[in-house]
């Protein structure tokens, strides 16, 4: 970009990346709530992961509503509409954790994913069309640090709200109590989520009147397009009529399946391993520290040294490496991979983004709210880690990565280049 463009999208950028960093936030507290919820609320390790099933089903079903929203307000009021739905969303933990009722716990986390659907719709491509297309997987990998940074640091923060040790002092104890004890213990445990969850109700409040006075300008949605490309979309009639958005789609949902499960099992993985949950607490942080690392390489190489493409490869190949490894290793040898996962993933996102949007035009919207529904692999793959860790071990249930890498690889080398 020129001089004029820097000046023109440094701002812009700027607002775009604290809102990068309030949905990494909120969406790396999952990691916590599993385990911490699995004690408050008594639950199976199987309904634990409904924790995040109810999370990211939200941007399933949020994905036709994001793109009304989008097309009827605008970008930047969509983005101030959202952030209000998610703090509504965080406003239902109050009345979840005085009634320690779990299914109301799920409905505030079902209504942060629909506010962060609409957020992911209009953030994701308002930074791919800010500047070129061909250094979008730059500009959102800068905006990845934002999130992976504040994904490092809400375990961490939520955790020193939460008494830890106290939680798994409780959960040896709960077999000797009686039925009274141990209801007056729980409920004194759920009620910790009450402070932190008020102060991110504020705070996303805040956000959403700063967005919505804030100078950011108003986008159409083909303006990352050139004049060939714009008459080529001419001829289409939906979005149905670019392939590769649809596997843009797929991979989508395949890398936010094996994203969620290597940042948000991982905590729980090291209690299955035998450690207290005061220490676990940590082990997000380091995934998320995997993948700033990995943004880091990528600002760096992408576009001078590597194509967006390439670096798709790369990912999925170490994301292959890794998972092989990780169930053929065991302790601590086998969390430390899992944490590295976090590396493998870390360009995947930014590279599919710009290779599903290519050549779309006029139906960037439509394209952003499929590839939006892609989340949704966050809802699906876990659970089903769950179900297998619950069949086989939580240690063996990794495999269920393998498959997913293996399409994010195949997108990589040849999906993105279909065409009708």
């Amino acid at each position: 970009m020129n001089n004029q463009n820097n000046q023109s999208t440094v701002g812009p950028m700027i607002i775009i990346g604290s809102l990068f960093f309030i949905f990494g936030f909120a969406t790396w507290l999952n990691s916590l709530l599993i385990p911490y919820l699995r004690i408050a609320c008594e639950l199976s390790e199987v309904q634990s992961y409904f924790v995040t099933f109810a999370f990211y089903i939200a941007y399933l079903v949020m994905a036709p509503v994001s793109t009304w929203v989008l097309n009827r307000f605008g970008f930047k009021n969509g983005m101030a509409i959202s952030l209000g739905i998610m703090a509504v969303g965080a406003l239902l933990f109050i009345p979840a954790a005085y009634s320690r009722t779990y299914l109301l716990f799920l409905t505030g986390l079902f209504v942060m994913g629909g506010g962060l659907a609409i957020l992911q719709t209009a953030s994701n491509p308002y930074i791919t069309i800010l500047g070129p297309v061909e250094t979008a997987a730059k500009r959102i990998s800068i905006m990845g640090i934002c999130n992976k940074f504040a994904g490092a640091l809400a375990p961490i923060i939520l955790g020193y709200f939460l008494n830890l040790s106290e939680a798994d002092k409780v959960k040896q104890q709960l077999a000797t109590m009686s039925p009274e004890e141990s209801a007056a213990a729980l409920d004194k445990i759920a009620l910790q989520v009450v402070n932190p969850y008020i102060g991110i109700v504020v705070v996303l409040l805040i956000l959403a009147f700063w967005i919505s006075k804030a100078n950011l300008p108003e986008v159409k949605g083909d303006e990352e397009e050139d004049a060939s490309h714009h008459n080529a979309s001419e001829t289409k009639h939906s979005i149905f009529d670019f392939p590769h958005v649809i596997l843009g789609f797929i991979a989508l949902f395949s890398y936010v399946g094996v994203e969620v499960l290597a940042g948000d099992t991982i905590i729980a993985y090291g209690t299955y391993l035998g450690i207290p949950l005061d220490t676990a607490k940590f082990f997000t942080s380091f995934t998320m520290v995997s993948m700033v690392v990995g943004y880091i390489i990528g600002i760096a190489t992408i576009p001078k040294y590597l194509s967006q493409e390439t670096a798709l490869k790369l990912c999925a190949i170490l994301g292959i490496i890794l998972t092989v490894g990780i169930v053929f290793t065991d302790g601590m040898v086998s969390l430390t991979l899992v944490g590295l996962l976090g590396l493998a993933n870390s360009l995947v996102w930014p590279a599919i983004w710009p290779l599903a949007l290519k050549g779309v035009g006029k139906f960037t919207s439509a394209a952003s709210g499929i590839l939006v529904m892609g989340i949704a692999g966050g809802a699906v793959i876990p659970l089903l880690y769950g179900q297998l860790a619950h069949s086989i071990g939580s240690h063996q249930a990794y495999w269920i990565a393998l498959p997913c890498y293996l399409f994010i690889l195949y997108y990589a080398m040849a999906g993105h280049k279909v065409r009708k």
